[in-house]
């Protein structure tokens, strides 16, 4: 009896992960790898001779540099947007502190193509101002409209990574500063933003990653970077090898912002050496600062969640649409969902033998499915969504044009999300409750559905909720992906932005702010709870 016991016990030390879990896992990196594969597969379709041409025309280089540029004054500006305010919110005496922090993230529920659509209803004679106050101002497009519409979308992420990071910096190390004579300043930069550079990298990374990818503002200021080339590209010509050496040039220039902030971090060490806790900074009062510390809280809110709020009103109360289009946002809506939740909920179940076999099997063959699901995360999303347009034509042409195709695309895209909160669940249970199932005489198959399985819907239903949120805003996969007539909340705003139908667009847009603003007050509340 006890020789029986002891054999069940050492089965869950087995390296080797049940077939169960083992296939299924390796199906789902398998998958990942397939827009990949597809993307080069008809990129090297090109002749020798066409190649060169379409490698080294000059409107690529024009392009590099309008996406360079892009993407650089979006950092600039999202910075002058979010350092202060985690400085003000974390080192000062700012009153109403955590309500600053709560509306520093609001902004995320106004995706960047919507807060495009805010600036551009601004301006020109049919804007706002030129209705309501006769003042006649041009159109806000171009370099700086983008730039401005992605930053007060993005600034959001940079912030809480500055903020974390601030919260958690060693107040002994100002202090050791300001003892050997330091001014203020050079504390700020010789001990403060070295300490601070991870968590601006890793916020720069996923905005950076962000404004190479995004379409939709982009597009609706009229600014030619290679995600508006890709789209024109695919669109208005037959042959779409070029789209596809674009969007390989676009997932290049991406791979060189991860390998970036890798190569400057790999040998930083910022870590204290001393014993002891760490202790919070005090707070320092702002005194005669204080005015202006208020006036840039008000720019920036009054910019990131004034201005769009206040142009949706417009168009909804002043300059309403007829109630036809009102009629149109519940079906709008349930197609948006009808895409989004099938696509959350596939990503939950193919990221659950993707995180078990991962967090309990460690070996580099778990270690390589992991990372072949952050590919689909890490693609931009038209670069993705042309992919599977190549692979549906070539490997798959009864799912083209199909809302199945859309619905696995959207699940590739988010498959990374979903896996977050599952691993941590996971990684929360104890082992032991395995152990003990084992000793009891459970299979394995039976221990994961009775005892693992239980502790991880917490987490499962989490990574199907961030899934749902993205799905529910994502443009660029949906614009080129829904069978035709199939209009989501985005394509609708999208397209009748396009089409200078602001009054049109605000319904949808206001249902898109108003859905991503109460999955963000969840995230809010939950955060709170814990």
């Amino acid at each position: 009896m006890s020789s029986s016991v002891a054999v069940r016990i050492q089965r869950p030390q087995v390296k080797r992960p049940p077939l169960f879990i083992m296939i299924p896992a390796m199906l789902v990196g398998i998958c990942m790898l397939v827009p990949l594969v597809y993307l080069f597969v008809r990129a090297g379709q090109a002749d020798m001779s066409q190649l060169a041409d379409l490698v080294l025309r000059p409107r690529n280089l024009d392009l590099l540099i309008n996406t360079l540029a892009l993407t650089f004054g979006v950092l600039l500006v999202a910075t002058f947007l979010a350092f202060p305010l985690a400085w003000l919110v974390t080192r000062t005496d700012m009153p109403y502190r955590r309500l600053l922090t709560i509306l520093a993230v609001v902004p995320l529920a106004v995706p960047g193509y919507v807060m495009a659509y805010a600036l551009l209803g601004i301006g020109g004679h049919y804007g706002a101002l030129a209705r309501l106050f006769d003042i006649h101002i041009p159109n806000i497009q171009g370099y700086w409209g983008a730039v401005w519409a992605l930053a007060l979308y993005t600034f959001p992420y940079i912030f809480l990574n500055l903020r974390a990071a601030l919260l958690g910096l060693d107040s002994s190390l100002e202090e050791s500063a300001q003892s050997l004579g330091y001014s203020h300043f050079e504390v700020l930069r010789k001990i403060i933003l070295p300490h601070l550079a991870p968590a601006i990298l890793a916020g720069y990374l996923v905005v950076g990653l962000y404004v190479l990818g995004d379409f939709g503002a982009v597009a609706l200021m009229r600014y030619e970077a290679f995600s508006y080339a890709i789209y024109n590209q695919y669109s208005g010509a037959f042959d779409r090898i070029y789209a596809a050496w674009l969007s390989i040039m676009l997932l290049s220039l991406a791979a060189c912002f991860v390998f970036m902030e890798v190569l400057v971090l790999r040998r930083k060490r910022l870590a204290s050496v001393g014993s002891g806790s760490i202790r919070p900074i005090k707070p320092k009062a702002l005194g005669r600062m204080k005015p202006l510390a208020v006036i840039y809280l008000l720019f920036v809110f009054g910019s990131s969640i004034g201005l769009p709020i206040a142009m949706l009103s417009y168009w909804l109360f002043l300059a309403p649409p007829d109630m036809s289009v009102f009629l149109q946002v519940p079906w709008t809506f349930a197609r948006s969902v009808f895409a989004a939740m099938p696509a959350a909920v596939l990503a939950a179940l193919c990221a659950l033998p993707v995180c078990y076999m991962s967090v309990r099997y460690p070996s580099r063959l778990s270690a390589a499915v992991e990372r072949s699901v952050y590919i689909g995360y890490a693609l931009p999303p038209l670069t993705l969504a042309l992919a599977m347009v190549f692979f549906a034509l070539h490997a798959a042409y009864f799912f083209y044009q199909t809302l199945g195709l859309l619905i696995i695309s959207l699940t590739v895209a988010t498959l990374a999300l979903a896996m977050g909160p599952i691993r941590s669940a996971l990684m929360q249970t104890r082992p032991n409750l395995e152990e003990a199932s084992y000793a009891l005489g459970y299979s394995q198959s039976e221990t994961f559905y009775h005892v693992v399985f239980p502790r991880m819907r917490r987490g499962i239903l989490s990574g199907v909720a961030l899934a749902f949120m993205f799905c529910m805003k994502e443009l660029p996969i949906t614009l080129l992906l829904a069978p035709t007539g199939y209009n989501t909340l985005a394509v609708t705003v999208f397209s009748r932005t396009v089409e200078g139908m602001m009054a049109e667009a605000a319904p949808f847009a206001a249902a898109i702010v108003i859905f991503s603003g109460l999955s963000v007050g969840m995230v809010l509340n939950r955060e709170a709870n814990r």
